[in-house]
């Protein structure tokens, strides 16, 4: 939403605060079906749910000691590194994923987003168009990739002014994209 034109109680709905913590439940939610298909330990699973972050990535590590090419946990272990600030750790594990099983998108996705935040916007658009290919049905790529497109833009549309000081388009388009912006959330990880 674009602040000066909404509410502040439908602005709350659409924070990225609000958005952050539905994305979280999602995560736990994702972890807890998991651990009941016996794809992760149901001790991993509560306590991603309960963001004990240590003892789920002790409990991951477990088993993927017992099964170092298992998928799930091996993506779970990459959300749990990035939720916990160990960007190079997650963005390994998403990397060793995309090389082992390149069908999967999800390693995509969060690779991509982990891209963005260092502003690495043409890494994270390759990764987030290989994670399109592979789910065309898959929301969250998609919304990701038109978050990229618009900080691409934003830095096109700034380069263009400044090498152009006569020109009027630009600019407008500059604030019209920052406003687009300020109104989202970054790129976010699937969990």
């Amino acid at each position: 939403m674009i602040p000066r034109y909404s509410r502040p109680e439908m602005a709350a709905i659409w924070s990225p605060e609000t958005r952050y913590r539905i994305w979280f439940e999602i995560e736990a939610y994702a972890a807890d079906a998991m651990a009941e298909l016996g794809t992760i330990p149901k001790e991993a699973a509560a306590a991603i749910g309960n963001k004990q972050y240590q003892s789920a990535e002790e409990k991951l590590n477990a088993l993927l000691a017992k099964r170092p090419r298992e998928p799930r946990a091996r993506f779970l272990k990459g959300v749990v590194e990035a939720d916990q600030g160990h960007v190079d750790a997650a963005m390994t594990a998403f990397r060793g994923l995309i090389e082992d099983y390149p069908e999967l998108p999800e390693p995509y996705n969060n690779l991509a987003v982990l891209l963005a935040q260092r502003g690495e916007y043409d890494n994270a658009k390759v990764a987030l168009e290989t994670a399109v290919r592979t789910a065309p049905d898959w929301s969250v790529p998609h919304e990701n990739l038109g978050d990229i497109y618009a900080r691409l833009a934003a830095l096109e549309y700034a380069h263009a002014a400044k090498l152009d000081k006569t020109n009027k388009t630009a600019p407008a388009k500059l604030a019209l994209v920052r406003d687009l912006l300020a109104s989202a959330a970054p790129p976010k990880p699937k969990t």
